[in-house]
């Protein structure tokens, strides 16, 4: 923990580390669990509430109001996906944006379409939307449109107004007869193909983050990205921001995309466990048919609420056995 935390006031860091929102569910998940939790007590209770968050876990299976209510929240979520079904892309599997969704209402019952299919038309941008995505491509990109979707909500907004030549509340005019001629120019020859003036959108974005502090992609970077082009269309931006490797140092949930695939700890975990079950099944009877042995494992209460009525989810793949190469787009 970072000894800055202790020159804020109490009710700023509560704020800044939403303190509040985990003590309200804790005490909502309390409730909702009363009769199992008064069999090894609430001091426990509360142990194993807290120290599942402080791991990650506190988010499977739980609604997506919960689950976006906080930036460490939406980290532990992207964390438990890529662990999940990391083993996808480690076979090299490509799926449409439907299997992608499903097998995000596996961890998320409730998790809404609409952002599964944003996430897809950053790797497809113009394609069909029922293409084949690897799942590194989908990942990076799900993560920019899951973790900032409300700041790209607002940017979206600005480039969409930039680009019908209307003038963004956001957008701090310049001072200079320069840059005014230059704004004015540029509302006024921007296309769908071109894109809009990308000097303008930053300084429009710089006041949005602003707006946003903490739930907005670090402004230097940002600025770092648009730097480097002269104009750019909305889903070019959103692109590089999904590549862009400090970014996702800064969100703290993935690897760097060189070491996607690897997770040393699940490796060794799944490793141990065959080798158990091969033991098991050489030291069977040979005249009889091998069967293994499992330890039944302890039943450990868990603080989160129960799922009662959980959709079942099927992957449901078209057949179809084409390949897109995201990187081209």
């Amino acid at each position: 923990m970072s000894p800055e935390r202790l020159s804020l006031p109490g009710e700023q860091y509560l704020a800044q580390r939403h303190v509040l929102t985990y003590i309200e569910d804790a005490v909502s998940q309390l409730l909702v669990n009363k009769e199992e939790v008064c069999q090894y007590g609430i001091a426990r209770f509360f142990t194993e509430y807290f120290t599942s968050v402080h791991q990650g876990t506190h988010v499977l299976f739980r609604e997506i109001n919960f689950i976006q209510a906080t930036p460490h929240n939406r980290a532990s979520f992207l964390r438990n996906f890529w662990k999940c079904f990391r083993t996808i892309g480690k076979n090299g599997d490509l799926l449409t944006v439907k299997e992608y969704h499903c097998l995000l209402q596996m961890l998320c019952p409730d998790f809404p379409l609409d952002l599964t299919q944003k996430a897809a038309r950053i790797v497809l941008m113009d394609d069909a939307m029922d293409c084949l995505m690897s799942f590194s491509d989908f990942l990076f990109a799900f993560q920019i449109q899951f973790y900032y979707s409300e700041f790209l909500e607002s940017a979206a907004a600005i480039y969409q107004d930039l680009l019908t030549g209307k003038n963004p509340n956001t957008v701090v005019v310049p001072t200079s007869s320069s840059g005014q001629h230059r704004q004015r120019s540029t509302l006024s020859e921007c296309s769908l193909q071109d894109g809009v003036d990308a000097p303008l959108f930053h300084q429009c974005l710089e006041s949005l983050c602003e707006r946003y502090k903490q739930s907005c992609p670090p402004p230097a970077l940002i600025g770092e990205v648009l730097s480097s082009v002269q104009r750019l269309t909305f889903y070019g931006f959103l692109m590089v921001l999904s590549k862009h490797q400090g970014i996702n140092k800064a969100i703290g949930a993935l690897p760097e995309r060189g070491k996607l695939l690897e997770d040393t700890t699940m490796d060794k975990t799944l490793e141990n466990l065959v080798a158990q079950m091969s033991e098991n099944s050489v030291s069977s009877p040979a005249t009889g048919p091998l069967t293994v042995q499992l330890r039944a494992l302890p039943c450990i209460s868990s603080p989160r609420k129960p799922l009662q009525h959980r959709p079942r989810t099927d992957l449901e793949s078209d057949g179809s056995t084409e390949e897109t190469d995201s990187s081209e787009n």
